[in-house]
């Protein structure tokens, strides 16, 4: 395979810049009038420079990772939120209206009808699995065997539709019946290709991912208006697309945290070679819906790169090498790739700093935000990390305290964007209301 994404490309800066800026202007936007544009406009424009490293004279973004948040402080449970989008919507706009919020995080919910009509196995969800007061949970399992890592390798897509898709989604087991495709290049093949599609067992799963498709078309369409109305008002939104480190594919949803670990010592050279495959693949997940999206903005959560999780030896053979080449290749298109690191960083905050300058936001959790400052925050804008355990059992006095010392050390100079270290559901709506206060008393840029 050609080695692509070890340095950026020329016209890198360039694509950003026409990016962001259309972003920023907003134009395709119907404001409800002047006021709200230039309310749009002055948001994006602070986060703009804090992305690019400029030092903002008027304040740091306020933009922090709501989570459950809104659902909670509008008594909308989570099952509700999944099937009914008009009670998701009403808790989302009730939450933007009691706090000022410098980025729209989303009208919250998704359809869970959906992962019912597909079956899906690899979570559980309210109503299904967990009770309806709870937020959905991962259901770890080995989904795929470790005498599988050729097969993926040398045809992913194939080995995704035939063998992962039938696992986790039990009304597409019919999918194991799929022919080759790349096979069918000879007019003799295609008779080959027509016949496994009269089976019934792959009519009913084309059916079922069908009115999946309905399901979720339909829940856009409702949701679609709200989130235009919400631009409208001048409250920009930075979801653009999704990406996922190539080593956290395999290890989350893929092998599993015990498989992989194994894998790391048993399997070194095919977990080395399925990252390399699976980088390309992220890079146009992330490139696909920024297009369809219109936002460049790229979201990263990352989950076994974390500190303690494996050696700084492991991090930099196993981890790090595709996933700079995801980021990197996410630039080249001048998006803006998100990457949350979970957890804590310190340990890998000299590390993750070979990157080029102005163009990643970098949430941080549980990491040293001083030291994150001094690093990687050189070359990338830094976001987070207000604790959620504070914000759960805190005073408010304690979240503006520790709040105007985040802003003091991470907002020096710009380059940061004031949020929490995860989403915010379970904390107590008068520490919110505190956090914004802080954000507001204590966010001008020195």
């Amino acid at each position: 395979m050609k080695e692509r994404w070890i340095t950026i490309s020329p016209d890198a800066d360039e694509k950003q810049e026409k990016w962001l800026e259309t972003w920023a202007a907003g134009d395709r936007i119907k404001f409800e009038g002047e006021e709200a544009k230039a309310k749009y406009l002055e948001k994006t424009r602070i986060i703009k420079d804090a992305i690019q490293l400029k030092k903002t004279p008027e304040r740091i973004p306020i933009a922090p990772s709501m989570g459950y948040f809104p659902l909670e402080y509008a008594g909308v449970s989570p099952y509700e939120a999944m099937y009914d989008p008009e009670k998701a919507l009403k808790a989302a706009e009730k939450c933007l209206n009691d706090f000022e919020q410098d980025v729209f995080a989303g009208a919250g919910g998704m359809p869970g009808s959906v992962l019912d009509i597909l079956d899906l196995k690899m979570y559980q969800w309210p109503g299904h699995g967990v009770s309806k007061n709870r937020e959905f949970q991962y259901v770890e399992g080995e989904y795929m065997r470790a005498d599988e890592y050729q097969d993926l390798i040398d045809d992913p897509t194939a080995w995704f539709l035939t063998r992962y898709f039938p696992r986790v989604f039990g009304s597409l087991k019919g999918f194991e019946l799929l022919p080759v495709m790349p096979s069918i290049n000879e007019i003799v093949l295609v008779n080959g290709l027509a016949i496994p599609f009269a089976a019934p067992d792959l009519q009913k799963a084309l059916t079922s991912l069908m009115e999946a498709g309905q399901v979720a078309m339909d829940w856009g369409k409702k949701t679609a208006p709200f989130t235009r109305s919400v631009l409208a008002k001048g409250y920009p939104a930075m979801g653009g697309g999704f990406a996922k480190a190539p080593f956290d594919v395999l290890g989350d949803t893929l092998r599993g945290t015990q498989q992989i670990m194994m894998d790391l010592f048993r399997y070194p050279d095919e977990v080395k070679e399925a990252c390399e495959r699976l980088a390309p693949i992220m890079v146009k997940t992330a490139v696909t819906a920024a297009k369809r999206s219109g936002s460049p903005f790229i979201g990263m959560p990352l989950h076994k790169g974390a500190d303690g999780f494996m050696s700084e030896k492991q991090f930099l053979a196993f981890y790090w090498p595709t996933l700079r080449k995801v980021l990197i290749g996410i630039m080249d298109e001048g998006l803006i790739p998100m990457p949350f690191a979970e957890g804590g960083y310190n340990s890998r905050l000299e590390i993750i700093s070979d990157l080029p300058k102005g163009k990643t936001i970098w949430m941080f959790d549980q990491t040293d935000m001083g030291r994150a400052k001094e690093t990687i925050g050189k070359v990338a804008c830094i976001k987070g990390n207000v604790p959620l355990d504070l914000m759960c059992t805190g005073t408010p006095q304690e979240v503006m305290a520790y709040c105007k010392t985040l802003m003091e050390v991470a907002g020096k100079d710009g380059g940061y964007i004031f949020s929490t270290g995860a989403g915010l559901q379970g904390a107590k709506v008068e520490n919110v209301r505190a956090l914004f206060d802080a954000g507001k008393a204590f966010g001008k840029v020195v």
